[in-house]
């Protein structure tokens, strides 16, 4: 059994999550759930089931409100080069969205996100520079509109910039991965448009333990 905690705060309020998988075959059974779960006593907020064969298919039923969310994968070659396609669908709000990607080497890979029967559609660009630093912008289609992204890893350090060029948001994240100390991640972001340039703050921590 694998249990991962994880940890959210910011400016004003903080959270937590536990989720417990157990491996079953080739396939994994998970069970997480939020501090709303037991907070005021035991109760079903926040508590989500999922079945999971890893590279396959996730289904996810979040308890609470009855709601079913499937996710299939699959990938495939397009001329020599690997296509990975995820199609995702939520029953309770109907909606669909289909992820791809296309990696032509190991520094470019273009992506596409299109949620079906709307204009909202995002292509994105994948540029890796020495193996460090990466390049994305990313257009989207239906608000037509520009987002930049540029990272550097640093060991076992990556720093990040964002800039969303409609909202005019830009944020800086520091995350490190490490199998030793856990996972963190801290960002600061602030709209430029706004008089007031108050930075929201957010930090985030997770541990895995075997059991």
């Amino acid at each position: 059994m694998k249990a991962s905690l994880k940890g959210r705060y910011t400016n004003d309020k903080s959270t937590a999550a536990v989720t417990l998988s157990v491996n079953a075959g080739d396939g994994k059974l998970r069970a997480s759930m939020t501090d709303a779960t037991v907070i005021k006593g035991p109760s079903l907020n926040g508590l989500t089931l999922a079945v999971e064969k890893p590279g396959f298919f996730i289904i996810d039923y979040d308890v609470p409100k009855k709601d079913f969310r499937f996710q299939f994968m699959n990938s495939v070659r397009v001329a020599e080069k690997p296509l990975k396609l995820t199609y995702i669908h939520s029953r309770g709000d109907n909606r669909t969205v289909v992820d791809g990607s296309l990696a032509f080497d190991s520094a470019n890979k273009l992506s596409a996100n299109y949620m079906l029967g709307t204009r909202n559609c995002k292509l994105k660009y994948s540029y890796v520079h020495g193996g460090v630093t990466t390049l994305e912008p990313c257009y989207d289609i239906g608000k037509n509109a520009w987002d930049f992204a540029i990272s550097r890893r640093v060991n076992d350090d990556v720093f990040k910039a964002t800039y969303l060029t409609l909202s005019k948001d830009l944020a800086l994240e520091w995350s490190r991965n490490s199998k030793f100390n856990g996972t963190f991640k801290i960002s600061a972001s602030v709209n430029l448009a706004e008089e007031t340039k108050i930075p929201k703050i957010i930090a985030e921590s997770s541990w895995d333990l075997e059991m």
